[in-house]
């Protein structure tokens, strides 16, 4: 049975993540709010690459959200006083769909001996009486790591905008054998059978990265508990840790405080050391407080991954009025950061992702948010259309620059074609970088060239290559950024990812949907069960300047069944 605590703590879900940048010109004492003219000082090259629909502030490093009584909150970290990290604080925005966004004054800003050196990352709960809470890390005046928690002051304002925070914190101190500098990123709390919430916080222990589990009555009196939540050896730092039960049901999620038997959890940490998140699927010991991980993937840094890409930092939050869970992740800008402070912006949200237990118990599926449908406008598209080998098909009438692509693949009747996969090829990322888009295999690479010119000098490939192994076929999924554009002095990493996807019962239908937004490519294989996000910086392939085609670089011939391009509008506010 739930509790009316578990029911109350479905209202609210906060995520921050640790890592945003800062505004140029800011003033400490004011913690002004960076206002949408600013962009009037952004040099034309570079507004050119600026994000049309995805969350991104005009002269920040930002990276957020909260469910709050039908609205949802986006904190993101900032500091006001100069361009590198440091100084954070947390600035605030509101939406009533998650794509169009108001801002709102700072919420939480370094002004107590528990939180005066930064205020970083954290999540929040509704307690008894409907009252949320936040709970965050402050670094305070001896440097360490602390956590504290902050309420709201007016409960009737609707938006949230002021908050308090008690002179009794920090509610949770780093004592014992705890790393005082390693300590950090509460996740959201639960409520459990035993009456009491409970919270992680990533850690680590020399080499051993884990989830220091805590426990309390009142939120206030926090308790080490005698053992971790989750730990692994030999990876490092945990930061940004997520916990949180899912559901095998397409778009719906359920709240963390939901316990039951075979119910099962995701565990997700985010690596300091590769800079990415890693996730394992298993079962909460909810009795002896204990995360399992089922067994059937890696619990180290060659596991699974929400986004095989330029993604990190990400959380989830139960959206109660949907009934869905909710992911957003952080992508970094890929460029220099002479670049950053040339064009006075770094730093991204992805687009909001449903997520939930694929029916194979074995990962989870993601796909955009159904608001984002809302801004799609003008449509065009083809039907039943064979990509010969070494050919190339222009999808004409929108402006590719800022678009969302859904195309489905039919490979059945060249199946057999596939070549032999080596078993040796471990890592995806590696294989998309030796076997890149102009390689040619049996069967691909095929897929898309976003952000291209007519000429295709510039062009980001985002595409599947098939093998077989045995009667089994094997997906590879990549993005090939390498001829993304002219421009030097760029990062522009093959990413790639192995896709769980079984082709002989789907009838070889394989599908893609790709968001594109300037500077970033969002990509989802098989309805979401491989994603992968790219940053990239076009010199040409820019605005009105910018195309899209399909491709087949394989020597068999792929049938495009039906290939749909929306041209996407602005929100009406995009960040702050």
């Amino acid at each position: 049975m739930r509790s009316s605590k578990e029911v109350l703590s479905k209202r609210l879900l906060l995520i921050l993540f640790s890592y945003i940048l800062l505004e140029k010109n800011g003033v400490e004492a004011s913690h002004r709010i960076a206002s949408t003219e600013e962009l009037q000082n952004v040099p034309p090259a570079t507004i050119s690459n600026r994000t049309g629909y995805h969350f991104q502030a005009p002269k920040n490093w930002i990276n957020g959200p909260m469910y709050y009584n039908g609205i949802y909150h986006l904190f993101y970290q900032f500091n006001p006083l100069e361009p590198v990290w440091g100084n954070i604080v947390w600035a605030h925005s509101y939406s009533t769909d998650m794509i169009n966004w108001k801002p709102l004054q700072h919420a939480i800003y370094p002004t107590k001996p528990f939180d005066i050196n930064g205020c970083w990352s954290g999540s929040a709960t509704i307690l008894p009486g409907n009252k949320p809470v936040i709970m965050y890390t402050g670094i305070d005046e001896q440097n360490r790591q602390v956590q504290n928690v902050a309420f709201p002051k007016n409960l009737s304002d609707p938006y949230l905008r002021e908050w308090v925070k008690h002179d009794y914190n920090p509610v949770i101190k780093p004592e014992g054998d705890i790393n005082s500098s390693a300590f950090r990123d509460p996740t959201t709390a639960w409520y459990g059978p035993d009456s009491h919430w409970k919270t992680i916080i990533g850690s680590r222990n020399g080499r051993l990265g884990m989830a220091v589990l805590y426990k309390s009555r009142d939120f206030i009196k926090w308790v080490k508990a005698e053992n971790p939540l989750h730990s692994a050896q030999n990876s490092g730092m945990w930061e940004c840790p997520d916990f949180f039960p899912v559901l095998p049901k397409p778009m719906l999620g359920v709240d963390n405080s939901v316990i039951r038997n075979g119910l099962k959890h995701v565990f997700k940490v985010s690596l300091d050391e590769t800079r990415y998140d890693y996730y394992t699927v298993g079962t909460y010991d909810f009795i002896h407080n204990k995360y399992v991980p089922n067994g059937l993937s890696p619990d180290n840094n060659t596991g699974l991954r929400f986004d095989y890409g330029n993604f990190y930092a990400s959380k989830t939050f139960f959206d109660e009025g949907k009934g869905r869970r909710v992911l957003w992740g952080w992508s970094n800008e890929s460029d220099s950061t002479q670049n950053d402070w040339e064009k006075g912006w770094a730093g991204i949200q992805t687009i909001p992702r449903a997520l939930w237990l694929d029916g194979n118990g074995r990962q989870v599926v993601q796909w955009p948010i159904k608001e984002v449908d809302k801004l799609r406008k003008k449509e065009v598209g083809i039907r039943r259309k064979t990509v010969k080998s070494g050919s190339v098909i222009k999808i004409k009438g929108i402006e590719a620059a800022q678009a969302d692509v859904e195309v489905s693949f039919d490979l059945s009747s060249s199946l057999d074609k596939a070549e032999k996969f080596n078993l040796s090829w471990t890592d995806p990322q590696k294989l998309c970088g030796q076997k890149g888009a102009d390689e040619k295999g049996g069967i691909g690479p095929f897929g898309l060239y976003v952000l291209a010119t007519d000429d295709r000098e510039e062009r980001t490939a985002v595409f599947f290559r098939i093998f077989k192994e045995g009667q089994k076929h094997v997906i590879l999924m990549c993005h090939d950024p390498t001829k993304s554009s002219k421009r030097t002095g760029l990062y522009k990493p093959t990413y790639g990812g192995f896709v769980d996807y079984d082709l002989s019962k789907s009838g070889g239908k394989l599908s893609l949907r790709t968001l594109i937004d300037h500077s970033v490519v969002e990509s989802f294989g098989a309805k979401g069960r491989t994603c992968i996000t790219s940053r990239i910086y076009p010199n040409f392939a820019v605005g009105s300047n910018a195309r899209l085609f399909a491709f087949n670089n394989g020597a068999e011939d792929v049938k495009i069944i039906q290939l749909t391009a929306w041209e996407m509008k602005k929100p009406l506010m995009n960040g702050i």
